[in-house]
């Protein structure tokens, strides 16, 4: 594999987190499943800026005048908005590609006596640039029946903290300000989906369920549970609003590397990389409206550890997003190419927790990049190969085998050298805690480490360095993975995402990767050390920045 494969890994995992009661409101707020080709019936169903600181920056921009293809909160904002209508007036004049979509019910009809339409949004919270939110639409349009969305807000998720839990809350608070514009009621249901949409579709006699996609464990299984409760008359089908080319369109098996996926995502693109048509006002009002949402008290209900403090270099909502993707495409995307592995440039889009909580489109992003790809052919391909390749093999990975976030899930020639090479003598031992303290003998670690628990964000390059000193610094990888894993999601905005349980198992078990000279501790494992990484760039510029006495640690 060459060097260039290096930079495009994330990491991330599921665990379950025992965590203390509500924040108070003081912070800034496998499915069995069939092809849309199969239904039938004559009413089928759904089958380095901060954030605030790219907003200023395009509007500086603007004003001096510069031009933008594209454009966030301004130029860019308006700029998407126009080239939506150019597509279509609405979803229901696009013709909209049912591959998209699957069915999870048994049942494909819509019962004659519906009363509505519901998107049960999840993994994708943004209403527009959203193929799930626009399945739904069509469907309400198509029968005239009113429009709803949900959302199911649980306690706790995982390692998930007051961190994740503000950024999210925050970007709901947008969309539920949106869907308001466009007389789409959107109803915060507080609890477990399985325990609150069934009862919630059953009241008010809604005839159709519409979900986005996501491979891992535990929102497969919440499918699943809301599948056996749903009433056996209300068809419920689910859209992959995530990825460019749906995850079971692209493949039907774990593809061994972006080799052997690559091909097979950039021949579909034609296909699937298209303009969005809008999510337009809706013309059919229900018949009683959503219930207030109070914020502030839903923060207050959450059960996560509120020590792990908001970031102030990421603005939530889609508004911040295509901001910073304004700010990347005029200011960093000229460097990507060159500097995407200096942790001490300004390089990278910084768009990673935008797509996490699906605030920003991926398919957006590409759309505009693409754009400059006559000016910056090497940045553009660079940038298409990480958001659209790397992602969406991670999805297949983590969608195709089920140990995605353990030493089992990997390749059998990673786990006979990891084996062989357990009992090796490590030069170094540390436990959670130093870790997670960044208080080992590294600087560069250490500077790693402190950067992601104060800003949420890791340097791509140094995530991969920080990951495999894991491998090295613990007495096995069993427990490299648990720990890194754990790190990641308590302190990465976009923790517990594909791409970085992917991140971690290339770093520790050798995923997507091949093997290399065999060395103590790694067998076979890719190595890195802090030698190479002086070779790169100016380590000593990048520890200063981190130490943790400027940092007040």
């Amino acid at each position: 594999m060459s060097q260039k494969s290096r930079n495009r890994r994330a990491h991330g995992r599921e665990a379950t987190t025992a965590s203390p009661a509500g924040c108070g409101d003081t912070a800034r707020t496998r499915t069995a499943a069939v092809p849309h080709s199969q239904l039938k019936g004559k009413r089928k169903v759904l089958a380095e800026p901060s954030g605030a600181e790219a907003l200023t920056v395009a509007k500086r921009r603007r004003k001096e005048g510069e031009a933008v293809e594209g454009g966030g909160a301004g130029s860019l904002g308006e700029a998407v908005r126009q080239a939506r209508l150019r597509v279509a007036p609405s979803v229901q004049e696009f013709k909209y590609n049912k591959k998209r979509v699957r069915l999870v019910s048994e049942s494909s009809d819509l019962k004659d006596a519906a009363k509505g339409v519901v998107y049960w949004m999840s993994r994708d919270q943004r209403v527009q640039d959203n193929w799930a939110f626009l399945y739904a639409q069509r469907l309400a349009l198509k029968q005239q029946l009113p429009l709803h969305v949900c959302f199911c807000l649980v306690p706790k998720f995982l390692e998930a903290t007051i961190r994740h839990f503000g950024f999210m809350l925050k970007g709901l608070q947008e969309v539920a300000e949106e869907c308001q514009e466009l007389d789409i009621p959107f109803h915060l249901l507080i609890g477990f989906a399985k325990d609150v949409l069934p009862a919630f579709v059953t009241d008010r006699g809604l005839g159709g369920v519409v979900t986005d996609f996501s491979p891992l464990r535990v929102p497969m299984q919440w499918v699943e549970d809301v599948k056996e409760r749903l009433p056996g008359d209300v068809p419920f089908v689910q859209v992959d609003a995530h990825n460019i080319v749906p995850c079971w369109v692209t493949s039907d098996k774990q593809e061994y590397g972006a080799r052997t996926i690559r091909r097979k995502i950039h021949d579909r693109l034609p296909e699937f990389l298209t303009e969005f048509p809008p999510v337009i006002k809706h013309p059919f009002p229900p018949t009683a409206p959503a219930e207030p949402i109070d914020w502030s008290a839903c923060r207050a209900s959450l059960q996560v550890d509120c020590s792990v403090k908001e970031v102030r270099w990421a603005t939530p909502g889609t508004a911040a997003g295509l901001a910073m993707l304004e700010s990347f495409i005029g200011e960093r995307l000229k460097s990507f190419g060159t500097d995407r592995n200096n942790p001490t440039r300004a390089a990278l889009s910084n768009l990673s927790p935008w797509f996490h909580f699906g605030q920003v489109s991926v398919q957006r992003a590409i759309l505009e990049v693409q754009k400059y790809r006559s000016r910056y052919k090497e940045s553009v391909d660079g940038f298409t190969e990480e958001a659209v390749v790397r992602r969406e093999l991670a999805d297949n990975f983590c969608y195709y085998n089920r140990n995605y976030d353990k030493v089992e899930g990997a390749y059998d020639w990673a786990k006979t050298t990891l084996k062989l090479h357990a009992q090796d003598k490590r030069s170094h031992l540390y436990e959670l805690k130093q870790l997670e303290e960044g208080k080992t003998h590294d600087p560069l670690w250490n500077a790693a480490q402190l950067q992601m628990v104060h800003e949420g964000k890791m340097h791509g390059f140094l995530r991969m360095y920080w990951a495999k000193k894991i491998l090295e610094w613990t007495r096995s990888p069993e427990e490299a993975l648990k720990f890194a894993i754990y790190l990641n999601d308590r302190y990465e905005l976009d923790g517990r995402d594909p791409n970085g349980y992917v991140g971690c198992m290339w770093s520790i078990c050798g995923i997507h990767d091949q093997g290399w000279a065999e060395r103590a501790v790694f067998g076979k494992i890719r190595y890195m050390n802090y030698a190479g990484c002086k070779r790169k760039f100016d380590v000593g510029q990048f520890e200063r920045r981190y130490d943790p006495r400027k940092l007040g640690q």
